[in-house]
């Protein structure tokens, strides 16, 4: 953190879930403790990686509750409050800004496809206008492979104009870096942060904030060691942090990656509950998952995560 300005190495979580593919919040804050323990300046709640579009609004605000309950740093916290119901992301959104959390982080609606920019800007404007706090800081959730829905710079900067304080940064999943870096130069007064740790070497004299990542879950210490070393640096050869850190996110990014690391957490800390995915994902089948596992074990600074997880 940077006065209120979220800034660093943000990991979007994993949900556990129960049996029953309910959100099992005792191992959910488990994790994020050992996450900001380890490197993380923050986390991104009820994302992708955390499954939150498998769950009901209900649940999403169940989790909320029970994180920000147990004395967890919320202002630490993105919280995941996009939906393609309009209603719900209002509550969604009211909830997480109610308890205090950072920031909610809102993807498009994602069932029309399509869409225009009219329609997209309305959906924000009118969600920024019912929520009607002036304190509301709200980051744009760029992940068009998922949602269908894209932001160009005249959106962005319809939307950055019209709300100058309360759209402040963008996650953006494209895998697109020169994707992220033209929103960072051309709206510099927005936190943007790609989807990869790998964007960390350099990423501050790209503009970047940080990354908001999946495979953060994994391989916090040593981002965290990339991005306070060498974030406002432009490093001609990869470090052996940087070169570990894109071997590992390339293994989890092989296989599907919510499962990938779900498995991953769950070996490191022994906890085969920790697996759990809710449908319609399924876990790695056995050998993909072994697979997996000696890639990993193959990396060096794996070790040293493993290490911090015992």
């Amino acid at each position: 953190m940077s006065g209120n300005v979220l800034t660093g190495v943000v990991a979007a979580t994993i949900t556990p879930l129960e049996p029953d593919a309910t959100p099992d919040v005792g191992r959910l804050v488990r994790h994020c403790t050992w996450l900001l323990a380890h490197g993380c300046d923050g986390i991104n709640l009820l994302g992708t990686t955390g499954e939150a579009v498998s769950l009901s609004v209900e649940q999403r605000i169940a989790v909320m509750r029970a994180v920000a309950g147990v004395g967890l740093p919320v202002e630490r916290f993105i919280v995941g409050t996009g939906a393609s119901a309009f209603a719900d992301s209002v509550s969604l959104t009211r909830e997480a800004f109610a308890l205090g959390y950072h920031a909610p982080l809102v993807i498009p609606p994602f069932y029309f496809k399509n869409l225009e920019n009219e329609g997209v800007f309305r959906y924000y404007a009118r969600l920024i206008e019912t929520i009607a706090e002036p304190e509301l800081r709200l980051y744009l959730y760029h992940f068009p492979q998922m949602s269908g829905v894209g932001f160009d710079h005249e959106l962005i900067g319809r939307l950055t104009r019209a709300f100058p304080h309360t759209v402040v940064g963008m996650k953006d999943s494209s895998g697109d870096v020169a994707y992220a870096r033209s929103v960072a130069d051309a709206f510099p007064q927005l936190a943007v942060f790609p989807s990869s740790e790998t964007a960390l070497a350099g990423g501050g004299t790209m503009g970047f904030a940080g990354c908001i990542s999946a495979t953060v879950n994994v391989t916090a210490p040593i981002a965290a060691r990339v991005w306070r070393e060498l974030g406002t640096s432009e490093p001609s050869v990869p470090s052996p942090d940087e070169t570990s850190l894109s071997a590992m996110r390339s293994a989890m990014t092989a296989v599907p990656l919510v499962a990938a690391v779900k498995h991953v957490v769950a070996s490191l800390f022994g906890d085969p509950h920790l697996a759990r995915v809710a449908p319609p994902l399924v876990k790695l089948p056995r050998t993909v998952a072994d697979a997996l596992d000696r890639r990993l074990d193959g990396i060096e600074a794996f070790g040293e995560v493993r290490r911090n997880c015992a």
